[in-house]
């Protein structure tokens, strides 16, 4: 048998690596700066803590995690990190030391999802979780960080829609409502929605297929069924995002698929990803520390897809580039080699980013490798360099040659000028 990764998974290689952790160095410093300390949970959780977060009637605790050992005791891999981010949470007892909390994660979750362009069985999000608070002004912050994060990884053409569920006892007419209208059209919907229709009728409103969008379209709209002071906070919201010029779309039908949401939702989609076009998703979750067992506290959060926007990144022609190498250290003569060695670790604790060869390569071999990975110069040592106790150094830009005196002289040229080393 061939060993190779488990569908649904994939190798992340160097090549592809600088890009992943240029996006992960930009959300860190974007989080950050809007005053997000960084939270890291495990992948493990006990099974009971989605089933009771996410909701039983979901698809993703029905039919996509990965469930280990059965009863009280087992455990899944996570599939979302906010219930693992609040239980966190409850559990350090921070609700004591201070309720307002706000948090930002990066990691791995993970669905039993038939693979396909944009869904993989192994995935990575990056989210903020703000916990202790109902001012609809955090709503519109996180909204805000969420499209700023966007624009700090330079991808621009996305779509931001945003709407008010309400709580699960405001919406409890709307959501009669809606099934009895459904009901009438149930041969109509899809396999999937005709079993939503009475365990989960809200996630109806969220199915992708011609058919059910053309019929819960002609739903009214569930800010409509709200009382007023739930439409006041949307409206709060609105404003607070309109001020600060961020652009968005009221959508009546917009909701998500898991039970804790309340009040504001909101998701980030972007056209050049096809069918699984969305982005980041998130809301208010105003009930779900009080359902884990904490005080009633407001909490607000989202979660990004990093392989989605990757994606969209590289459909919009962002390619992705190596960052440049300052220096190749290049041998003529296997005499040199240790001293090579030793140039090229004084240029690398210097900062500089640099390489050699270690296969005993011909000198033409070994600038064919310097000119492969950008080198900016090439260190030229051999045995004349050597016993005249200089340090020759070509710029590959314009193939000029110096000859110096020591390797501090190399770091100062080299340094010089040094240019941006970040992949784009």
């Amino acid at each position: 048998m061939k060993l190779k990764a488990p569908p649904g998974t994939e190798d992340i290689l160097p090549a592809q690596a600088g890009l992943w952790q240029r996006l992960e160095a930009t959300a860190r410093e974007v989080f950050a700066r809007w005053g997000y300390g960084e939270i890291r949970t495990p992948v493990l959780e006990f099974t009971s803590l989605f089933v009771r977060s996410i909701g039983e009637a979901t698809d993703v605790v029905e039919k996509e995690m990965y469930v280990i050992g059965e009863g009280d005791d087992s455990l899944a891999l996570r599939p979302e990190a906010t219930a693992s981010v609040v239980r966190a949470y409850l559990q350090a007892n921070l609700h004591k030391v201070r309720a307002f909390q706000k948090f930002y994660y990066i990691g791995p979750m993970f669905r039993h999802e038939r693979p396909q362009a944009g869904r993989r069985r192994q995935f990575h999000q990056m989210g903020i979780e703000a916990i202790g608070s109902l001012d609809p002004l955090l709503d519109a912050e996180v909204v805000t960080v969420a499209c700023e994060l966007f624009g700090a990884f330079g991808l621009s053409g996305f779509r931001l829609r945003l709407n008010s569920i309400g709580t699960p006892t405001s919406r409890r007419g709307y959501r009669e409502l809606i099934r009895e209208r459904l009901g009438r059209q149930a041969e109509a919907l899809c396999p999937d929605c005709r079993r939503r229709l009475e365990r989960n009728v809200f996630r109806i409103l969220d199915c992708k297929r011609p058919a059910c969008v053309e019929i819960t379209r002609n739903l009214p709209s569930i800010l409509d069924h709200l009382p007023e002071d739930e439409r006041e906070h949307f409206r709060r919201v609105c404003s607070a995002l309109r001020s600060a010029g961020v652009e968005f779309e009221e959508d009546p039908y917009l909701v998500r698929g898991f039970d804790y949401y309340t009040a504001t939702v909101f998701e980030i989609t972007h056209g050049a990803l096809g069918a699984q076009d969305a982005l980041c998703g998130g809301g208010r979750y105003d009930n779900l520390v009080a359902d884990l067992g904490g005080p009633p506290l407001g909490a607000v959060g989202f979660a990004i897809g990093v392989e989605r926007v990757l994606m969209a990144l590289r459909e919009s022609g962002q390619a992705e580039e190596r960052p440049r190498l300052d220096v190749f250290v290049a041998t003529v003569g296997g005499d040199v080699r240790p001293a090579a060695f030793t140039h090229l670790v004084a240029l690398r604790r210097a900062g500089l980013r640099a390489e050699a060869d270690y296969e005993g390569r011909s000198l033409k071999a070994q600038m064919r490798s310097a000119n492969k990975l950008g080198a900016r110069f090439v260190l030229i040592v051999g045995e004349d360099e050597a016993r005249q106790g200089v340090f020759r150094l070509r710029n590959m830009a314009t193939a000029e040659e110096k000859v110096l005196p020591d390797i501090q002289a190399v770091i100062a040229e080299a340094t010089t000028d040094r240019g941006s080393n970040r992949c784009a």
